[in-house]
């Protein structure tokens, strides 16, 4: 039975190769998920390998706010470090946070930003080189305050070289240097993206505001001394705001944070992966269904020479085996291309991540070769089941077909159980309040079972939707319209498994238009309903830009009246939560403020000690009019507020933080304030003025009151593309299934189409006929999709609507899809519509 199953995969290659690409397509975003993740996480071990490779121990300040800058070390602490008998050296270094930028200001006097990756600012301490993870690839270090290094990307693509003339910016401050050198961060060639601008060390103290203070000490230690007697001599000196771990527990402690981000890009483009995998066993299941319903004779004549249904049924599964071993071995190929594609797609949308060669793992290869081939066996039990009840007599009799499953029988009960289960799955996972891990569970679950529960009831769908579909073509496409349509509606349940692969993507992709539409709809509605400003300064990807920026717009001739929004993270009580400074005299020109408690008078009235609340922090908190709010900054400094008003705004997109101080006590406890919003008063004619001095910087965008709501959601917009993308392979896989579905079809109708042929018919009307067919099952697949989609959204919208989220349905979107099914189904007919209309008459009636 072996040498049978693969002589009948030998036999029908063009169905053993469509049915592979639909695993292909899926196993390489597995494998290459895989990849890149692998790949991204050497990069980051490389760099933090590098950085502490000549180091036993590193000296910082302990994270007062989780993922925010820490305290500074004072340079009295280095001196003290070095004079231990334990250490043999000593060294500090600084570097900017993700706000504080060293911004290369490129030649036509932008600042040059590679797929919105940082611009590091980074020091050089020639009496402590040995501490310099950096790799100097061409000229000398900087060794005055004149001059500066670059990383070696930026010089290449901007042809950059020593002794040349650049502009650097720091904080919003602009300076010219001399291009002393290139560098490279180890042997890790490509940061991502990220720019590198390398000061001596009295100069990056300088231009990052660290005058006397460190970011980190790194320690040698003496021969003999351990990195743990090291940390224990250390300790004694530290201030409780100062931390210090031995080399190897810091980099693993920042390879864990890293780690983690990347699992979370892992899990997500694991998803899709899945996704498309499904719909690969929609494809693979209709496939051997078919091909089973068509070989009944064959599978009868082995029953009669003696096979038994095990027998029978191993045949088939093997079948299956040998195609999903292929097709994963042809995904774990195609995995690397895909990785490249995700890559440039991150980088596309401003999330570029450093790379260092490529990485194919071990488990990349087993998880992969496991999933493909374990959904191609699952997807050919029930088709093998089905092969073993051929009785022997079907060998001798004329027009014999299967018996009827005993799913078949209950496929209405089945399809009413699961969807009303799997409805019941997702609502309780939307609106039963349970924790993030159980609601992933009940409406991944839920989903999966309401595609299959639509997927059972579908052919009892497929008849009335093909003559509700069929009808415009049938008037203007005479008889190979009407043949199409009878065509779709011969065997329901194989044209509704097609139109069921088709239907899972575009379900999907229509909730994500709908949320989309929804969430940016509410979006523009929120920002507008807060702000009445002429212009807008914002930062870009959320990172507070230096105060310098918005302060040089203000100072723009034409403009009346500015206010700035400061903006940073603190621990509240014990939380950490976002704290935004504001002018008090200035505010309410351009912010409206939905009192609950209080008025105009609370911000008058916050002076250095009072501050207002957003009311659903003042309910989830407890607090109230007159209350004290504990405040402590990243850098350790505490500060007492009492509460003077409490105002209410969308959590969507609250443009101020939970509490709120005035710009004045912000100052005075964050030492370097960052803007997050600049609100201008001015004249159009200032308009372009103001428009050209933000060119200038990376980190910022400027607005006009029409344009502020939709820029707020730009980045979304780019999310939006990105999961339009990935949900496109599920496409993909189904367009896969149309064309095997058809080319079976052509196979099974051969004599019937060499008849049609002998009575009139044209290659052209063979041809719109095949075409049309495809069409037609496109738009089932559509006509069940979409208003899944536009369900399933709704469903999320209700459960979002506690965040101010609005249903809106985007009727362009929603038409261009049906566009785009239409265009599927006519790609999927080409090559059968081809071979239906160049079939030999006289061999298609002689075929048997």
């Amino acid at each position: 039975m072996i040498a049978v199953a693969l002589k009948g995969l030998a036999g029908r290659k063009v169905r053993a190769l469509l049915t592979a690409f639909a695993v292909v397509i899926g196993v390489s975003m597995v494998s290459g998920t895989f990849v890149l993740t692998d790949t991204m996480q050497r990069a980051f071990d490389g760099i933090f390998a590098t950085a502490y490779s000549h180091s036993d121990a590193v000296v910082s300040g302990r994270e007062v706010v989780a993922d925010s800058a820490t305290a500074p070390v004072p340079g009295s602490i280095l001196e003290k470090v070095k004079a231990l008998p334990e250490v043999a050296a000593a060294g500090g270094q600084v570097g900017g946070d993700d706000s504080e930028k060293a911004e290369i200001i490129g030649r036509d006097g932008k600042a040059i930003g590679r797929g919105g990756a940082p611009a590091l600012a980074l020091s050089y301490d020639a009496g402590a080189p040995q501490f310099n993870p950096l790799k100097l690839k061409s000229g000398a270090w900087p060794a005055n305050a004149t001059e500066v290094v670059i990383d070696k990307a930026t010089a290449d693509d901007e042809h950059y070289r020593i002794g040349d003339p650049v502009v650097v910016a720091v904080d919003g401050e602009q300076q010219r240097y001399k291009v002393a050198g290139t560098a490279t961060y180890g042997d890790v060639e490509s940061l991502g993206g990220a720019t590198m601008a390398v000061f001596d060390l009295h100069t990056a103290q300088r231009v990052l505001h660290r005058d006397g203070v460190y970011d980190q000490i790194s320690i040698a230690a003496k021969d003999g001394t351990t990195p743990a007697e090291l940390v224990k001599a250390v300790k004694p000196l530290l201030s409780k705001d100062l931390q210090v771990r031995d080399s190897q527990s810091e980099a693993d402690a920042q390879a864990k944070e890293t780690s983690d981000g990347l699992s979370f890009i892992r899990y997500f483009l694991l998803g899709f992966g899945g996704i498309a995998l499904f719909v690969g066993a929609f494809v693979i299941f209709n496939t051997l269904s078919i091909t089973v319903a068509q070989r009944t004779r064959e599978f009868a004549t082995l029953r009669t020479l003696g096979a038994s249904r095990r027998q029978i049924m191993r045949s088939v599964v093997l079948e299956g085996l040998v195609v999903g071993l292929v097709a994963s071995l042809l995904g774990i190929g195609m995995g690397v291309g895909i990785a490249k594609g995700m890559n440039a797609m991150f980088k596309a949308m401003g999330a570029d991540l450093p790379t260092a060669g490529t990485v194919i793992a071990t488990h990349t290869i087993t998880v992969s070769l496991l999933v493909g081939t374990l959904v191609t066996l699952a997807a050919s039990v029930l088709p093998a089941r089905r092969a073993t009840r051929v009785p022997p007599i079907a060998a001798v009799r004329e027009g014999a077909t299967l018996p009827q499953s005993a799913v078949a029988k209950h496929s209405v009960k089945l399809a009413v159980g699961l969807t009303v289960a799997a409805i019941a799955a997702i609502a309780a996972g939307m609106f039963g309040g349970l924790s993030g891990l159980a609601v992933g569970l009940l409406v991944g679950l839920g989903l999966i079972a309401l595609f299959v529960g639509i997927a059972f009831a579908a052919p009892h769908l497929v008849m009335p939707l093909a003559r509700l579909i069929g009808w415009p073509t049938r008037r203007a496409g005479g008889v190979a319209a009407e043949l199409a349509e009878a065509n779709s509606a011969r065997n329901p349940g194989r044209t509704a498994s097609t139109a069921a692969a088709l239907m899972v993507g575009l379900t999907l992709v229509t909730v994500v238009a709908v949320l989309g539409a929804g969430l940016r709809t509410s979006v523009e509605g929120s920002v507008t309903k807060q702000v009445h400003s002429p212009y807008v300064l914002g930062a870009t990807e959320g990172v507070p830009y230096p105060a310098a920026e918005g302060d040089a717009l203000a100072d723009t001739p034409g403009v009346k009246a500015y206010s700035h929004v400061r903006s940073d993270n603190a621990l509240i009580g014990k939380d950490k939560d976002m704290v935004s400074g504001v002018d008090p005299a200035t505010i309410e020109r351009f912010y409206r403020f939905d009192w609950t408690s209080g008025s105009s008078a609370s911000v008058a009235k916050l002076g250095r000690d009072g501050a207002l609340v957003t009311k659903s922090y003042a309910d989830s908190k407890h607090v109230k009019v007159g209350s004290s709010l504990a405040i402590t900054t990243p850098s350790g400094e505490r500060g007492t507020y009492t509460v003077r008003g409490i105002y209410d705004v969308s959590e969507l997109d609250a443009l101020l933080g939970n509490v709120t101080i005035s710009q004045q006590a912000f100052d005075a406890v964050y030492k370097q304030p960052k803007d997050l919003l600049t609100f201008i008063d001015a004249g159009p004619a200032a308009k372009n003025a103001l428009a050209d001095k933000a060119a200038a910087y990376d980190d910022v965008r400027f607005s006009t009151a029409a344009t502020f709501g939709k820029d707020r959601t730009k980045n979304f917009a780019g999310l939006l593309k990105m999961l339009y993308v990935l949900l496109a392979f599920s496409v993909v896989v189904s367009l896969f299934g149309m064309v095997n579905t058809l080319v079976l079809s052509v196979f099974e109708r051969t004599r019937e189409l060499g008849m049609l042929r002998a009575i009139g018919m044209t290659r052209r009307q063979a041809r719109r006929m095949i075409r049309q067919e495809s069409v037609i099952t496109a738009l089932i697949g559509a006509a069940m999709g979409l208003p899944l989609g536009v369900f399933l959204a709704a469903l999320a919208t209700k459960a979002l609507s506690k965040y101010d989220v609005g249903m809106a349905i985007p009727v362009p979107m929603l038409a261009a899809f049906t566009v785009v099914s239409i265009l599927a189904g006519v790609a999927a007919a080409i090559m059968p519509a081809r071979r239906a209309s160049r079939l030999n008459v006289l061999d298609a009636l002689h075929y048997e």
